[in-house]
C-alpha cells in the first residue's frame, strides 16, 4: 500500500512539475545567494528519502487531502521500514556523493567610506541590537569554511558580548559612555568608542508577556540544526513563563494551523506536549502565517505588556509573499498595533539571512541566530529581559566632528543602520530599539587635523579654516522614546579631545577592538591596515577576563580557527 502511494505521488509531482513550474523567489537586487560547495552536511540517504517523501506528500496534498492525511499518519513507520533497506545498497564514498547547492542569501552592503569632515562632518545611524552574524559567522568557521563577506556584520560581533559598563542613573533608560583610545589599524588615528548600557531588569520584573511563537515545519525544516533544535529553544523559554505570561502556537508549511491557543504559562506541560508533537514537512507559505501571528497576538493584546511574535525559521519562504520588500513592508505595518516580531533563524544551505535580519528591524525587534544549544539558552534565558523588554525605542546617535581637531572619519560597522541627517530629528522615522540590560558599542575611526590619514590633500581647494574649541574631537546627540511614546527625547555630550594608548584603555575597550578586527578581517580586512590574525588574538588574550560563560575564550577559538582558514590557498 505505501509504495503503491509513493508511485502514485511521484507521477503526480512529476505532472505538476512539469505543468507550473515554480522556482523560490529571494529578492535579487538587495540580497546575495551564495552558492558555494555544503561540505559540512550531506544528509544520508535515509533523510534524503524522508526529504522526497516531504516534497511528494505536499503536491499530493493539495489534490487530496482527505487521503494525504491518511497517508501522513503511517509516514514515519513506513520510512523507517523501507529507508534502510534502500540505503544499503546506494552507499557510496563520501568523495562521488553529490552535493546539495548552497542558496543562503545575504545582503551586499560595503563597508562605510572614509569621510573628509570638511565635506561632511555631521554623522547618523540608528543604533542595532542584534547578534545573528556572531553565531551565524560562527557556524559557519565550525564547520570548516570562512563566511561570505555578507554574512559579517562589524556591529553585531561586537555587540554579541557583555561588556561591564556603568548603569543609568536618575531613572533614565540608559546611560551613554565615551573615550578615545589609539587605533591599532591606521597610521595616526583614533578610535572613539560610544558606548550605552541600558538599565536592568529581573526576568521576574517584566510586564506580562503575550508571546505567540510562529514555527516552521516545512519539509525544509526536517534537519537537525532545523525543527528540533527548534523545539529545544522554545523548550527552553517554556521553562521562564510565569503564569502572567501566555503563549499561542502556530505552525506554517503548506497552510498555517493554530496548534495551541493563547495559554497561561503556569500550564507548562501543555505548551511543552504542543512544542513536542512539531514535525517538519511541506513547502514553505509564510505569509497567510505572519498575518494569523498578527491577528493572534491582537486577540491577545496585553496593554502595558509585553507582546511579541517569535518567528523561528530557516527564512526560506517559497510559497505565498516571497519578494523581500512585500514582507518587510507588512511586518512595518504591523508593528504600528504595539506588536513587535523577534525572528530566530536556524540551519543551513537555504538560510536567507537577509530577511530574517532585516524583518526583525522591520518588527522593532531582534534577531539573532541559533546554531547550538547553549546560543539559545543566551538569547533566551540569560538575556530573555533583552531579548522581549524595550526600554528605549527608535534611538538614533548623530556626531558632528570638530574641523578644527579632526580631519577624517569613518563608522565602523553599521552599514544598514546609517541614516540622513534630517531623520536625526523626526519622530516619524523609525530606528532601533534598546532591550533591558543591552549594551551597544559604536567605534568611529578619526584622524586627528593636522596628520596624514586616508585621503590626499585637494590639489585645488585650500582646507577650510578651522573655526571651534581644540578641547572638542566633536559632539554626540542621541534621540530616542520612551516606550509607547510619540515624542522622543535629547541627549547629548562632547567628545573630549584626548586619548591614551589602546594598551592603556580598559580591558572592554580593547575587547571591542579585537572583536571589530576580527568581522573587519573576514571582510577582508581592507580597514585593518597592518594587523595580522595574530595582532588579534594577543589583543583578545589581553582582554579575555573575566569571561563568566566562556564566550571570550571560545572567540578566542574562532579566531584561531579563521586564521587557520585564511592561510589555506583558494579552491579554482
Amino acid at each position: 500500500m505505501r509504495l503503491t502511494l509513493i508511485a502514485a505521488v511521484v507521477s503526480t509531482a512529476l505532472l505538476a512539475a512539469c505543468g507550473n513550474p515554480h522556482t523560490p523567489r529571494g529578492n535579487e537586487n538587495a540580497a546575495h545567494i551564495v552558492k558555494q560547495s555544503s561540505k559540512h552536511h550531506a544528509p544520508p540517504m535515509a533523510a534524503k528519502v524522508a526529504d522526497f517523501d516531504s516534497a511528494a506528500m505536499g503536491t499530493f496534498a493539495r489534490m487530496n487531502p482527505a487521503a494525504a492525511n491518511a497517508a501522513t499518519k503511517r509516514s514515519d513507520h513506513a520510512v523507517a521500514e523501507y529507508a534502510a533497506p534502500m540505503v544499503m545498497p546506494m552507499a557510496a564514498p563520501q568523495e562521488h556523493i553529490r552535493q546539495p547547492e548552497n542558496t543562503e542569501r545575504y545582503a551586499d552592503t560595503p563597508a562605510n567610506p572614509v569621510q573628509a569632515v570638511a565635506q561632511s562632518p555631521v554623522s547618523t545611524f540608528g543604533v542595532d541590537v542584534d547578534t545573528g552574524s556572531y553565531a551565524n559567522v560562527r557556524r559557519f568557521l565550525n564547520d570548516g569554511q570562512l563566511p561570505p563577506k555578507g554574512a559579517v556584520r562589524v556591529e553585531e560581533i561586537v555587540n554579541y558580548f557583555d561588556y561591564d559598563y556603568a548603569t543609568p542613573k536618575n531613572g533614565a533608560p540608559f546611560a551613554v559612555h565615551i573615550d578615545t583610545a589609539d587605533s591599532p589599524w591606521q597610521p595616526n588615528a583614533k578610535l572613539v568608542r560610544i558606548a550605552i548600557k541600558a538599565k536592568e531588569m529581573t526576568q521576574q520584573a517584566l510586564p506580562p508577556a503575550n508571546l505567540v511563537f510562529l514555527v516552521d515545519v516545512s519539509g525544509s525544516m526536517s534537519s537537525a540544526d532545523k525543527l528540533p533544535l527548534v523545539k529545544q529553544t522554545l523548550r527552553l523559554l517554556t521553562e521562564r513563563l510565569r503564569p502572567q505570561d501566555k503563549v499561542t502556537l502556530i505552525t506554517y508549511a503548506s497552510g498555517e494551523k493554530l496548534v495551541l491557543p493563547p495559554t497561561s504559562g503556569n500550564q507548562k506541560a501543555q505548551i511543552l506536549a504542543a512544542i513536542n508533537q512539531l514535525q517538519a514537512g511541506g513547502p514553505t507559505a509564510g505569509e497567510q502565517a505572519i498575518q494569523m501571528a498578527y491577528r493572534e497576538a491582537e486577540k491577545s493584546f496585553i496593554k502595558g505588556g509585553i507582546n511579541r511574535i517569535l518567528l523561528a525559521t530557516d527564512g526560506d519562504f517559497n510559497v505565498g509573499i516571497t519578494r523581500f520588500e512585500t514582507l518587510r513592508d507588512m511586518v512595518a505595518e504591523k508593528r504600528k498595533h504595539g506588536i513587535s516580531l523577534t525572528t530566530l533563524g536556524f540551519g543551513t544551505d537555504n538560510y536567507n539571512e537577509h530577511l530574517m535580519e532585516q524583518l526583525a528591524d522591520a518588527g522593532d525587534g531582534n534577531y539573532s541566530y541559533i546554531d547550538n544549544r547553549n546560543e539559545a539558552k543566551k538569547v533566551l534565558q540569560r538575556q530573555l529581559s533583552s531579548t522581549l523588554a524595550i526600554v528605549a525605542q527608535d534611538v538614533k546617535v548623530q556626531v558632528e566632528f570638530n574641523p578644527a581637531t579632526v580631519k577624517e572619519y569613518r563608522l565602523v560597522g553599521y552599514e544598514n543602520r546609517v541614516m540622513k541627517q534630517e531623520d536625526f530629528n523626526n519622530d516619524r522615522v523609525d530606528s532601533g530599539d534598546i532591550g533591558a540590560g543591552h549594551t551597544v558599542t559604536a567605534f568611529y575611526e578619526i584622524i586627528p587635523a593636522g596628520k596624514q590619514g586616508w585621503l590626499d590633500n585637494s590639489r585645488y581647494a585650500a582646507a577650510p579654516k578651522a573655526e571651534g574649541s581644540l578641547k572638542e574631537y566633536g559632539f554626540v546627540k542621541l534621540r530616542y522614546k520612551n516606550p509607547n511614546q510619540s515624542q522622543s527625547q535629547l541627549i547629548s555630550q562632547p567628545i573630549a579631545a584626548s586619548s591614551v594608548p589602546l594598551a592603556q584603555a580598559s580591558a572592554d575597550f580593547r575587547f571591542a577592538v579585537a572583536a571589530a578586527s576580527y568581522a573587519q578581517a573576514l571582510q577582508g580586512g581592507q580597514y585593518n591596515g597592518k594587523m595580522t590574525w595574530a595582532d588579534i588574538a594577543a589583543l583578545a588574550k589581553s582582554a579575555a577576563k573575566p569571561d563568566e560563560y566562556g564566550l571570550r575564550a571560545e572567540f578566542l577559538e574562532l579566531v584561531d580557527t579563521a586564521k587557520s582558514l585564511s592561510a589555506k590557498p583558494k579552491a579554482e
